[in-house]
């Protein structure tokens, strides 16, 4: 099973009436939400961590994981609110304004993490829900559970404007990084976590000092490096015509994770064993399920059928 954990909100996506005004519309949403959407809907035994509220929202949410066979048994609910993030897009691309205080996400703390199930190949985190408290500290405390028992898969999908403390913050991206095995970074994101160093270097740190199998570095339309010990290729992004960007760097999670299982390498030796030639058409399936993903409107991964119909 690969495990989803962190924060799953609500977005609310701006469109437009037939009389011209404008609106928001709620939409579920959140990075590792997201990927664990991504991944039960390529069929992968998938299920998500994270505190959900009890009001509308809450349901909402649980009702979407649920549609997308996604087990949401490990899921902690909350009578505090759920997460709503107003968004605003500019030339297609998402930005985002979160109302997070107190929120049924945020909240969650290690004494609320379930024991995870047995079977369990993968843990998945990143993004905003490693940024506050006390779920920040939950997350990572999971993490440090289960890292020599699971693959760690970590997108820190660093988003400065929501960072109150960069320092704490950095500490724990770079700790978090240290007991990962597949790390997924932008430019922007290396920028961030090692301001002082070249993203080569960067990248080269990850692997021979900390430890990771494979590092993926995205590029957006120019489509994504993978970084392994054994050496580096491209992947060169899907010509489509992109609607907006929302998910899409969580939908190439999922690929990548649901192709890593279905290619039996979802493993710490799998991985670290793991060639280029083995890890290509790997990448080029997220690289498809993302590509999908960004040429409709909103979060909207593509299930398994809607790829296989698209030679990879």
């Amino acid at each position: 099973m690969i495990i989803c954990c962190g924060e799953a909100l609500i977005d609310m996506l701006p469109r437009q009436l037939e009389n011209g005004e404008d609106v928001f519309l709620p939409v579920c949403g959140g990075a590792v939400f997201n990927t664990a959407i991504t991944l039960g809907r390529l069929g992968m035994p998938a299920a998500f961590v994270c505190g959900i509220s009890t009001d509308m929202f809450g349901e909402q949410l649980i009702d979407s994981l649920k549609a997308s066979s996604v087990d949401t048994s490990l899921c902690v609910r909350k009578n505090n609110p759920t997460t709503l993030a107003f968004v605003k897009l500019v030339q297609g691309q998402a930005q985002y304004s979160f109302i997070d205080e107190n929120s049924a996400g945020r909240m969650l703390s290690t004494d609320d993490l379930p024991d995870l199930p047995a079977g369990l190949s993968a843990l998945h985190f990143g993004a905003i829900s490693l940024i506050p408290e006390p779920c920040g500290t939950a997350y990572e405390t999971l993490m440090t559970r289960y890292r020599d028992k699971a693959v760690i898969s970590l997108d820190p999908n660093i988003r400065p404007g929501f960072i109150t403390d960069e320092t704490a913050h950095r500490a724990r991206i770079n700790r978090m990084i240290a007991m990962s095995d597949i790390i997924k970074v932008s430019d922007e994101d290396l920028d961030w976590i090692a301001p002082d160093v070249a993203n080569e270097q960067a990248i080269r740190d990850m692997i021979a000092g900390k430890g990771a199998s494979i590092v993926i570095l995205t590029k957006g339309s120019e489509g994504v490096d993978i970084h392994t010990g054994a050496g580096c290729f491209e992947v060169a992004a899907r010509k489509v015509e992109v609607v907006d960007t929302i998910g899409a760097g969580d939908s190439f999670n999922g690929g990548f994770l649901a192709g890593l299982h279905r290619a039996g390498l979802l493993s710490k030796t799998s991985l670290k064993n793991a060639r280029p030639g083995d890890l290509k058409p790997i990448a080029e399936l997220a690289v498809e399920v993302a590509a999908i993903t960004v040429s409709r409107a909103g979060a909207n991964p593509p299930w398994a059928e809607e790829v296989q119909k698209i030679p990879v």
